[in-house]
Formats: structure tokens, sequence, C-alpha cells
């Protein structure tokens, strides 16, 4: 994998790793029994969440949808 492919897979999911965003959705299957964007949705919702996370959890929704569609 090349330096350059790397940043446009990452540009790509929003500015967020692929494998982090991957670890993101199992971690929101296990708390969320299995629904991974409903769960994403739920807590991009909750108050005081940070900047960050609000970026994973929209780049989880993203690539849950191109999954759906």
């Amino acid at each position: 994998m090349s330096l350059l492919g790397a940043i446009f897979r990452s540009l790509g999911a929003g500015g967020v790793p692929e494998a982090e965003v991957r670890a993101e959705a199992w971690a929101l299957g296990g708390r969320h029994q299995g629904d991974v964007l409903e769960g994403a949705r739920t807590e991009l919702l909750q108050d005081g969440i940070t900047a960050h996370r609000a970026l994973l959890l929209r780049a989880v929704i993203r690539s849950r949808q191109s999954v759906i569609q």
C-alpha cells in the first residue's frame, strides 16, 4: 500500500482511516444488538461527543449506507 493510496482511502472515509471505521462499526454492533447504522445515528445525537467521534460516526453511517444501496 502506497502512502498516496492510504491518503486517498482516508479522505474517502471523511478523513477517518478505514480500519478505524470498521472497528467502530464492530463496536457499535455490539452495543446496539447488531444494528450498526441505527446505533451510529443514535450516538451521533448524544450531547458532548467530540468532533473526531462525530466524524467517525458519520463515516460509519456513510459506509453502511453504501452497503445497503
